[in-house]
């Protein structure tokens, strides 16, 4: 027993000094990743595109909510709490967020000893005419042994630590993708109650077209009744009511699907949800719209920071290819009890160890080894012009959406002119009309002409409000009212040593 502590005290002496001596000799090889530099470009308009004044430059532009309140409206306020605690698509994203995190500590694992304890009994029958003994009864006898083993991999030259300083970036990677998928929500939440509040606004135009047709008809029926109108007058206008009472259906059927989808939104079905009811006079464009530069969007818009994690662990993984062409050193050591007597296990006669190191030296693999690390290189040139591509999709969003801002305002300038011109020929076609001095087409045409512009008007002011929603998403300002702050790399929640 004494000679069995001795050893025991001995073997990690020997351990821990064969250990000291191979991590002196350790080297993480491969390519060391760098963030990307950021952008120099000093705006996102090219020549001869138009600026609103409602953007206004910022180097950030995160409030103290989220973006949404910008538009105002405390109806979208709740519809946006909600989706963002019931919405699915975020709760899987949340969910494959926390399996790559335990799928990078599986890997960030693999750098530490691994220990195993056994212990347990084994029955066995030994056959002894096998042994060349006869005249014999085979024996029965009960085995008990207790033990452990320790391996430890002492990556000369990185490979485990290259391959979880990816699986790391990967975790990170999903990570900025789940902030996508918040931003993304909030966008598609703010679109779903525009939609309504637009559609709504064409229903009420059309409406009012009926109102107006049902109105000219009873006057020109009394026209008629006194002789001032023939009867194809009245024909004239009752085919046009009949015309515009068709456009209500399209209409209610476009509701009823922007009803629909935000009740999806949020997480509910149609059935068990109220939608509210929105109006455009819910919502309000805000005094100005802050818009930081290319160099710091490259630095919060989470999808291009997905691809900055994605380009990380493509560059890790050559390193992880690259480390397989060396030399690696394993260490392995076991101890084990084993007795037929329980009662005696712990004794220095039932004790046995083990103590072995090997090294591989990869020597012919065919080129494989070799395949492996230009596939890892190829790969992280195609990630890198994927990022690339990326950040010139971003700024070329945020440009869109800038220039279709400028043009919803000039558009909804000529739209406010036009309505007030239209309504005026309405109003002097009635009344000349009503005298008696008058024909009843351009009643009908200035009724119709003021009903396009009022429908057209609402299209446009629900558009301005979505391209200034679009332009918050597009420059990734702040949708974290609603997502968790812990983001983290790391093990997962209650996970232990193991």
């Amino acid at each position: 027993m004494v000679r069995a502590c001795n050893v025991a005290k001995r073997a990690p002496v020997a351990l821990a000094g064969a250990l000291a001596l191979a991590l002196a000799s350790c080297k993480t090889v491969g390519p060391d990743f760098h963030s990307p530099a950021p952008p120099t470009d000093a705006g996102y308009l090219g020549t001869g595109d138009v600026q609103s004044p409602l953007i206004q430059a910022a180097q950030d532009h995160s409030g103290a909510g989220g973006w949404w309140k910008a538009l105002g409206s405390a109806k979208l306020d709740g519809v946006m709490d909600e989706a963002l605690a019931g919405n699915r698509t975020l709760a899987e994203a949340n969910a494959n967020l926390e399996r790559v995190r335990a799928q990078a500590a599986v890997t960030r694992g693999a750098q530490a000893p691994q220990a195993d304890f056994s212990a347990g009994p084994q029955g066995q029958r030994i056959n002894v005419q096998s042994l060349g003994f006869t005249g014999f009864p085979n024996p029965t006898i009960f085995l008990y042994n207790i033990g452990g083993a320790v391996t430890f991999d002492f990556d000369l030259f990185g490979r485990l630590r290259r391959t979880t300083e990816a699986a790391e970036a990967r975790a990170e990677e999903e990570a900025d993708r789940t902030d996508a998928a918040y931003l993304t929500l909030t966008g598609q939440t703010a679109m779903a109650a525009l939609q309504i509040a637009a559609t709504r606004a064409q229903i009420d135009a059309v409406t009012r077209a009926v109102a107006n047709d049902e109105r000219l008809i009873d006057l020109t029926r009394r026209a008629f009744e006194a002789g001032g109108q023939p009867r194809s007058a009245v024909d004239s206008l009752l085919a046009q009511l009949a015309q515009d009472q068709t456009q209500l259906a399209p209409l209610q059927q476009q509701l009823a699907q922007a009803r629909h989808s935000l009740a999806m939104l949020v997480g509910r079905t149609p059935a068990t949800w109220a939608v509210p009811d929105f109006e455009l006079a819910d919502f309000s464009p805000p005094a100005g719209v802050p818009v930081s530069l290319p160099s710091r969007l490259v630095r919060r818009r989470p999808d291009i920071l997905a691809a900055e994690a994605e380009l990380h662990a493509a560059t890790a993984e050559v390193g992880a290819a690259t480390a397989d062409l060396y030399p690696d050193i394993k260490l392995t050591a076991s101890i084990t009890q084993t007795t037929i007597t329980p009662s005696q296990i712990f004794t220095y006669a039932a004790s046995g160890w083990n103590v072995a190191g090997n090294l591989t030296q990869p020597i012919f693999h065919g080129g494989a080894l070799k395949a492996r690390k230009a596939a890892a290189e190829a790969d992280a040139r195609a990630v890198l012009a994927r990022y690339q591509q990326t950040v010139i999709s971003a700024f070329v969003q945020v440009a869109d959406v800038m220039q279709a801002i400028a043009n919803d305002e000039a558009e909804l300038a000529a739209l406010d002119r036009s309505e007030a011109a239209a309504t005026q020929t309405q109003t002097d076609a009635e009344l000349s009309f009503r005298i008696g001095g008058g024909a009843l087409f351009p009643v009908i045409d200035a009724e119709r002409q003021l009903s396009l512009i009022r429908r057209s008007r609402a299209t446009t002011q629900a558009r301005h409000l979505a391209d200034i929603a679009q332009l918050f998403v597009a420059t990734a300002a702040d949708w974290r009212a609603g997502r968790p702050a812990e983001r983290a790399t790391g093990a997962p929640s209650g996970a232990g040593p193991q």
